[in-house]
């Protein structure tokens, strides 16, 4: 192992500490966007049960209690909801950007690292064939298996760095959609809260509903008036019944 490390040139030991970097990143990522470190059961349960003061009550304990992103943005919610929703939705929309902000923490890295490595595995080799073919104009042009050895050794960088690099954006690719897949997740729950609080009655909450007409005063509006006929006059009514009925004159 120190022979093929020592045989890479300098840029192997670049590629050594990028791949530490990586695995680190990696490794801290994956504990980090834990579903039950972002959106926690205890969280969710007690949000889905929120209809009553003391569940309500529940629920915000519940947060307290299990600290985490969708925690941190339904505690946001509820100290917001003296405002209005659509206040409240421009508030919550700020703080979910830097919540999500967060959770990317260390992918830039690795994304950094999966560019990086191969083109710093490249320019290894080059470095190393350079030098190959720079103290082999002077050695003999018979030794092939030299030259054979020393492509060999060069190539060692272009390995190790795409070693370093598939790995690193398979957890990229991964992490990168879960964190996506979070965020839809906290938005929902946001959105289940807001509704509930502003389209149901919550107990001790100042519920801004619009004042509806009653039903009966809408259907009467839209009800079309009727045309009041005016009374015929009696000489009139007798004249129409004895031309109905000539007998009775």
């Amino acid at each position: 192992m120190f022979e093929f490390l020592s045989a890479g040139g300098p840029f192997i030991w670049l590629l050594l500490i990028m791949s530490v970097v990586a695995l680190t990143y990696i490794i801290e990522r994956g504990l980090a966007l834990r579903w039950r470190n972002v959106v926690p059961d205890a969280v969710a349960e007690a949000l889905v049960r929120c209809r009553t003061q003391e569940e309500w009550n529940a629920f915000t304990t519940a947060c307290q209690q299990h600290p985490s992103p969708a925690s941190r943005l339904l505690l946001a919610a509820v100290e917001q909801l003296g405002m209005s929703k659509a206040d409240n939705i421009e508030a919550l929309q700020t703080r979910a950007r830097r919540e999500v902000a967060q959770l990317e923490n260390g992918l830039v890295v690795i994304e950094v690292i999966v560019g990086a490595a191969p083109l710093l595995g490249l320019v290894g080799t080059l470095h190393g064939l350079i030098t190959l073919f720079g103290d082999f104009g002077a050695a003999s042009l018979e030794d092939h298996n030299v030259l054979a050895k020393g492509i060999s050794i060069a190539l060692n960088t272009t390995l190790t760095g795409l070693l370093i690099a598939i790995p690193s954006l398979i957890a990229w690719s991964y992490y990168n959609k879960k964190v996506e897949t979070m965020a839809i997740e906290l938005e929902s729950l946001c959105d289940s809260l807001l509704r509930q609080y502003y389209a149901l009655t919550v107990p001790g909450g100042n519920v801004q509903q619009a004042s509806a007409a009653p039903a009966e005063a809408v259907i009467e509006e839209a009800a079309p008036a009727k045309e009041e006929t005016p009374e015929e006059p009696p000489a009139r009514k007798r004249r129409a019944r004895r031309r109905r009925d000539p007998k009775s004159s």
